[in-house]
């Protein structure tokens, strides 16, 4: 349920950053070319030189820099073995680098460094950097080794708090999924916090999704988690600066925080103001403002499913035939659960979730890493067949929803069809004729160029009848006036 300007429930400490700042100084772009003089780097370490000008060739260098962004502490165990690792984003005059440290180097610096510090670091691993993961504008990446010195830096006020790449919500919609951005807005909704459990390790997690709008009058969804869910305060709409935030095609568009995104509230820094006003002025009082989440379809607003529909009315307004998708809920009957290419065996690494090939040796590769690893993950994509009281639909179901609808994990069900096939095909049997409420994302697709319409089914949920019948109840009203 959304609330508007309603304070929220005390918070509870988990290891996720938030920054609040009501009195901040940043320029929230990029940062002027013209740069004072170089700091001295102490004794015993090498000249300072601007972050912008390192590579992997140079290995005798010292920057001084700010740590704008610290993650947690996260784990890692696979064959290999065990590992931790946290990372920080450091900010000079010239520009912006990721630094990651792991195992040895991830105890002997994590308290060390601390969100906005400035520090002299020197020594460290220089490799290409990971774009799926980062937003800073740097080709490069570091990694602390057992060389690295790090010595605390009385502030410079030269340095930067914070660099900014603001996009507007409205160039969101050609945006690629997964990309990270940068975005500013005025939060004008936000809803409880609630609880979640993370498929891979069975951990609760908390979270909470709220709205952000901005001069274009297009509002987005953008989910906070962690310490970051529970901390935050929506009561008097407050701008958010948002660094590094990664868009998802979720119900239409959204976005997610993830570990190294970082959220300013109410920044002292030009764009902030200027959004303020106008959100205080005009902004507050607008009448067409365009929802890029959940909002096609027809969609009433707010962060339900979708407007409820029938799959033959659906089909009768066309959904899914324009250039963006449609959204809307259904009631329907599982028929039938394709037993075909239900599972494959995917890539471990993080975000990937692609096809890998088994060489026989021991190791798969994955094409899109580029790369052999000696495990695999389990992922589902089902082909499932829907039916209302008006038609039947064919959809596709991945692994979060395939796994509330076959109730097994996609682990479980891997392990069924290697030693226990009879079982899998008994729960794959199991999953028909059971009625749910879905939530479907629908979209013409061309392949073999060949246009056809894809349905996606996003949410899955059992049919809850008095919410239902709340809910019919609800439209009935709406269409009679």
């Amino acid at each position: 349920m959304i609330k508007l300007l309603a304070p929220p429930p005390s918070p509870h400490l988990l290891p996720v950053l938030v920054q609040r700042n009501t009195s901040m100084s940043s320029n929230g772009a990029a940062p002027s070319k013209a740069m004072g003089p170089a700091p001295v780097a102490p004794s015993g370490m090498p000249n300072v030189r601007p972050i912008n000008s390192l590579t992997p060739y140079q290995n005798k260098w010292t920057i001084c820099a700010r740590v704008t962004s610290k993650s947690s502490i996260r784990t890692w165990s696979n064959s290999r073995g065990e590992g931790k690792l946290f990372s920080i984003d450091l900010l000079d005059e010239s520009g912006e680098i990721r630094a990651t440290a792991f195992n040895a180097e991830c105890d002997k610096f994590f308290e060390m460094l601390e969100p906005n510090n400035v520090y002299y670091i020197s020594v460290a691993t220089l490799k290409t950097a990971n774009k799926q993961f980062s937003s800073l504008k740097n080709d490069y990446e570091m990694s602390f080794n057992g060389g690295t010195q790090v010595v605390p830096c009385h502030e410079d006020n030269s340095i930067p708090a914070m660099q900014f790449d603001f996009i507007s919500i409205e160039q969101l919609e050609k945006a690629e999924k997964n990309s990270i951005v940068d975005l500013i807005g005025v939060c004008h909704e936000y809803a409880d916090i609630s609880t979640v459990i993370q498929k891979s390790t069975g951990r609760e997690l908390k979270k909470r999704d709220l709205k952000i709008i901005d001069h274009s009058k297009r509002s987005v969804n953008l989910t906070m988690w962690g310490e970051q869910a529970e901390k935050f305060d929506g009561s008097g709409c407050p701008v958010l600066a948002i660094k590094g935030a990664r868009v998802s095609d979720f119900g239409g568009v959204s976005l997610s925080l993830i570990g190294s995104s970082t959220v300013q509230i109410n920044p002292d820094i030009s764009e902030a103001h200027q959004l303020k006003g106008w959100w205080e002025s005009t902004g507050c009082n607008s009448s067409d403002v365009i929802s890029l989440s959940n909002n096609r379809g027809g969609s009433s607003g707010g962060m339900g499913g979708g407007p409820l529909k029938t799959f033959a009315e659906a089909k009768r307004e066309g959904l899914g035939s324009r250039d963006q998708p449609d959204f809307y809920s259904c009631k329907a009957i599982v028929t039938l659960v394709k037993k075909e290419n239900l599972l494959y065996r995917a890539c471990t690494s993080e975000g990937c979730n692609k096809k890998v090939t088994d060489m026989n040796n021991g190791m798969y590769r994955c094409e899109k890493c580029n790369k052999e690893i000696d495990s695999f993950s389990w992922r589902l994509m089902i082909s499932c067949n829907l039916a209302d009281f008006t038609e039947s639909l064919w959809v596709t179901m991945f692994q979060d929803v395939g796994e509330i609808v076959l109730g097994s994990t996609a682990q479980e069900m891997g392990a069924m069809k290697e030693e226990n096939p009879d079982m899998f095909l008994a729960v794959v049997s199991a999953a028909s004729f059971k009625e749910y409420t879905f939530k479907l994302r629908v979209k013409m697709d061309t392949y073999n160029d060949e246009s056809r319409l894809k349905t996606i089914v996003q949410s899955v949920e059992p049919v809850n009848p008095v919410e239902y019948n709340k809910r019919l109840i609800k439209e009935i009203k709406e269409m009679s006036g």
